[in-house]
């Protein structure tokens, strides 16, 4: 739980940057968190070196983790506003119940929009009856002010574009690249690519210079650049960059995600995006009191409905 500020032009760039290269690289070491029932991640955005990565506002990578029957990731009904939610699944299942009616099991190589808009509540839990696995990494997308009132809405995505280059598979999660596009729905400039090695290969991976990039491993050892990718880390890429250079001695798995720098200043406290300390008031009392904007999920399959943290005290001036 937590509130953060995105000043617009006031990133901090003293974390670990490579300033070397033309282009310069900025480490950015995540911090493991727990969700859920004592899901551990390791979350790399929001960091105080990076607050957003294009409109991209929360990265969490977890797994790959075994669950014996009657564990797993089980997170109760909780709300959101302002934001699209993103899950790739790469191995195992999560079952996505949400407060328009939608219940959905999501399977490895697919992905799960959920738009936030005006307000939505959801609930996730892995399958219960028998052991099982899990390998996904969960993302949020900050809506720009022109969309962040709009309706709710869930689509699961069962297929995505892939291309097969220079000995890596690259599925296009979201935007364009390497001449194929994603269905997926967003509402700013966005990319996101996994890429997928199964042997020692190099990879000249073209960017859009107006675009920011940041790279993290999820499998394997690579290099970006030269630099060493480590597990738990993203390297930040500033807009301007033409291409990237990934290189591997095995297999290997990564997640690159980008955009137009998103210039809205933003305030993220616990599973809300807004723009102002009102608006999070309102939303964590509306939560609080059960109020229709955020619906209901009447499954009980769904658990325990969250209680949403008292704001009070943990307001912190821009910086």
């Amino acid at each position: 739980m937590f509130l953060l500020f995105k000043c617009k032009g006031r990133h901090l760039n003293r974390f670990g940057a490579n300033m070397t290269s033309q282009y310069p690289i900025t480490r950015i070491e995540g911090r493991v968190a727990e969700i859920g029932t004592g899901l551990k991640i390791s979350r790399m955005v929001p960091s105080r070196a990076r607050r957003t990565v294009g409109a991209w506002c929360f990265l969490d990578h977890a797994g790959p983790v075994n669950f014996a029957a009657g564990d797993g990731m089980n997170v109760g009904p909780h709300p959101h506003i302002g934001l699209q939610t993103f899950t790739w699944m790469i191995a195992g299942q999560v079952r996505h119940l949400d407060s328009l009616g939608n219940d959905q099991v999501i399977y490895p190589h697919q992905v799960n929009l959920m738009t936030a808009g005006r307000g939505i509540s959801h609930a996730e839990v892995s399958p219960s009856e028998t052991a099982s696995t899990l390998h996904a990494a969960q993302l949020w997308i900050a809506l720009p002010d022109s969309h962040r009132h709009i309706d709710p809405d869930f689509q699961n995505y069962p297929e995505l574009p892939v291309v097969d280059k220079q000995g890596f598979k690259v599925t296009v999660l979201v935007g364009s690249s390497l001449g194929v596009t994603s269905p997926v729905q967003v509402f700013s400039p966005l990319l996101g690519l996994d890429l997928e090695a199964s042997n020692a290969t190099t990879l000249e991976l073209p960017l859009d210079p107006s675009f920011e990039h940041g790279l993290t491993i999820l499998e394997g050892e690579a290099t970006a650049d030269g630099e060493v990718l480590t597990a738990g880390t993203l390297l930040f890429f500033e807009a301007g960059r033409p291409s990237v250079t990934i290189q591997t001695t095995g297999a290997v798995r990564l997640l690159l995600v980008g955009g137009e720098p998103f210039k809205e200043d933003i305030i993220v406290w616990w599973n809300f995006v807004g723009r102002t300390h009102e608006e999070i008031e309102q939303a964590l009392a509306d939560w609080n009191a059960a109020n229709p904007r955020f619906g209901t999920i009447d499954k009980p399959e769904a658990g325990t409905r969250l209680i949403a943290p008292a704001l009070e005290g943990h307001i912190k001036g821009a910086h």
